[in-house]
């Protein structure tokens, strides 16, 4: 699941160095994210994934997203 999301994060923030992400790394704090760029994230991973968001979910880490993502498959 984590390598699946590397691409999607490199497709929404193309200046990350993805091979230095984990599941640890926090999507504000160390990658960046602003609100455009969650919702970026989020239409991203609807597409991936071929499901619709039908409640907010808060994200903070890399691991938060894996885990939820795991949780649905």
């Amino acid at each position: 699941m984590l390598e699946k999301l590397k691409v999607i994060i490199k497709k929404v923030l193309p200046h990350v160095d993805v091979d230095r992400v984990t599941e640890q790394t926090n999507l504000l704090t160390d990658l960046g994210f602003d609100s455009l760029a969650l919702m970026m994230l989020s239409m991203e991973i609807e597409e991936a994934f071929q499901f619709r968001f039908t409640e907010f979910v808060r994200f903070e880490t890399v691991g938060d997203v894996c885990g939820y993502l795991e949780s649905r498959v």
